[in-house]
């Protein structure tokens, strides 16, 4: 290990030592902001997914009554789709006769 040289500066070896750390110390600076700004995004969704947890938790409905409701709404929605296809099925075919009708009237 050598110390200063006879006029008091430090060898090549500590003066890339102390830039090589000045660089960590940079990028551990730039790393720790970054963490700060995600850390401020977590606390901002976790507010907000807890107050969307406090509404639904205040709502008059437990979570299988919810589900059971879900469910059918979902079965009374595929019931209006089919309705919604016979339905224009029908007009379809009302549509042909009276497309017949012009051609041979």
């Amino acid at each position: 290990m050598s110390g200063p040289g006879a006029d008091g500066s430090q060898g090549p070896g500590v003066e890339s030592g102390w830039l090589r750390l000045a660089e960590l110390v940079q990028a551990t600076t730039l790393r720790l902001a970054e963490l700060e700004g995600e850390l401020g995004e977590c606390r901002a969704r976790t507010a907000e997914l807890e107050e969307q947890l406090q509404r639904f938790l205040q709502g008059q409905e437990t979570p299988s009554e919810l589900l059971d409701r879900i469910r059918r709404l979902e079965e009374e929605n595929r019931d209006l789709k089919e309705r919604i296809a016979e339905a224009r099925a029908g007009v379809e075919r009302m549509l042909a006769r009276v497309r017949f009708l012009q051609e041979n009237a």
